[in-house]
């Protein structure tokens, strides 16, 4: 080798390892992880997506969810490991037909590291295999249907999580109540055939049967159902004294408008669930609105309370549905997760492992969330369940809180 040769090769090694030292090199980072890693390049975005109903007779649901992603990555600056947040997604319909359309989409896009949603369990029921295939983190808000965190169940799919009460919780709640609280003894439950509400009500069925109740029918409508006389004759026969449909807009607002009016159901009491808590119900369920109640999650504190101002100050109103909080939450844990495990290169480049970063997720414990004390189970239970009863009141939003465990 020639002296010249010498030097130049001297100074081209000298001036890659100045290069390294400085952060330019290019990565040697070897994935090694079972479902593969997300590679964002220095100074290109993390991208997070949702999956949620933000259009039709439930988008309250969705964008009040939406809204509390939002304000998660305003407080967090917009960033995570020094990388912008790129943050959009795709209306789910609060329907199969919709988390399959949404799903399929989204599933075809490599760069998604997480998604939050979806709001509905029905919808996660058909995105989920998407999502599950594709590597995907999925932490929802607002699925509570038990058979989408049950071990063993084949709707239960590896990367799902939710901070969102499982509706064996709730539906046991909604029965102690009304048994308890309301001293009734004769319920009948209507489900739209969603997974949620058809899960609900048989949850809500059996307990109120376990504590002494009778059930006196339990009927379904379809939810595109307008003319609800039927249903409401057939169920009036029975004498219940209360009527509980954990079920989805707009079938809710007929039922509540339309029972008034069915012979035999005039002073029986009306009941829903979280479904059913939005400021869309309020029109939905007009004058008869007055006196409906629903079970819903119960979120409270100081830094709820500073969270529900800024919601204020970002969107011009208070909060328009009930999951807003458990959303904030959701990103709040991806956050942590990705933090965890992703691999910084010396140019900034970030490598996020995939099975690495569910495992994160699903370690999560003693979270601090707005919604409670987080732990998640290896299912996918996140949780710290807070259900309350509210009462509705014509003009009036949100429904009052009128029982609290």
């Amino acid at each position: 080798m020639s002296k010249r040769l010498f030097v130049v090769l001297s100074l081209f090694v000298a001036a890659a390892m100045l290069l390294a030292s400085c952060g330019g090199a290019t990565s040697t980072y070897t994935c090694t992880d079972a479902i593969g890693c997300v590679t964002i390049a220095p100074g290109d975005p993390i991208h997070i997506v949702y999956a949620l109903v933000v259009a039709g007779p439930n988008e309250s649901l969705g964008i009040d969810s939406r809204n509390g992603i939002e304000i998660a990555i305003s407080d967090t600056g917009g960033t995570i490991l020094d990388h912008p947040v790129q943050f959009d997604g795709e209306d789910t319909g609060c329907s199969a037909e919709g988390g399959q359309a949404a799903g399929t989409k989204l599933a075809a896009d490599p760069t998604i590291v997480a998604v939050i949603g979806t709001n509905c369990s029905s919808e996660a029921r058909v995105a989920m295999p998407l999502f599950s295939a594709a590597g995907f983190v999925v932490v929802s808000p607002s699925n509570t249907a038990p058979d989408l965190t049950e071990a063993g169940n084949p709707n239960n799919y590896p990367g799902y999580l939710r901070t969102a009460h499982n509706d064996k919780v709730q539906g046991a709640v909604a029965a102690e109540f009304v048994y308890n609280e309301l001293g009734l003894r004769k319920a009948a439950t209507i489900h739209d055939g969603s997974l949620y509400a058809e899960k609900l009500q048989e949850v809500f069925a059996t307990h109120f049967v376990e504590l002494g109740g009778t059930i006196t029918a339990q009927e379904a409508v379809d939810p595109a159902q307008t003319d609800m006389s039927s249903v409401l004759t057939s169920i009036a026969a029975g004498g219940p004294e209360i009527i509980y449909f954990p079920i989805f807009m707009p079938a809710g607002g007929f039922l509540i408008r339309q029972a008034r009016n069915t012979p035999g159901l005039e002073a029986v009491k009306l009941m829903g669930a979280d479904g059913l808590f939005s400021s869309d119900v309020m029109e939905g369920g007009g004058a008869e609105i007055e006196g409906f109640l629903v079970s819903s999650p119960l979120t409270q504190g100081a830094e709820y309370d500073a969270f529900v101002a800024k919601y204020q100050e970002m969107f011009g109103s208070a909060p328009i549905s009930i999951f807003h909080a458990h959303a904030y939450d959701a990103y709040m844990m991806i956050k942590a997760a990705i933090e965890k495990v992703a691999i910084v290169q010396s140019d900034g480049t970030v490598i996020i492992p995939r099975q690495a970063l569910r495992d994160a997720v699903y370690a999560t414990a003693n979270f601090d969330g707005l919604t409670g004390n987080l732990t998640c189970t290896p299912t996918g239970d996140c949780a710290d369940p807070y259900i309350a009863v509210y009462e509705y009141h014509a003009g009036q939003y949100p429904p009052e809180v009128i029982w609290k465990p």
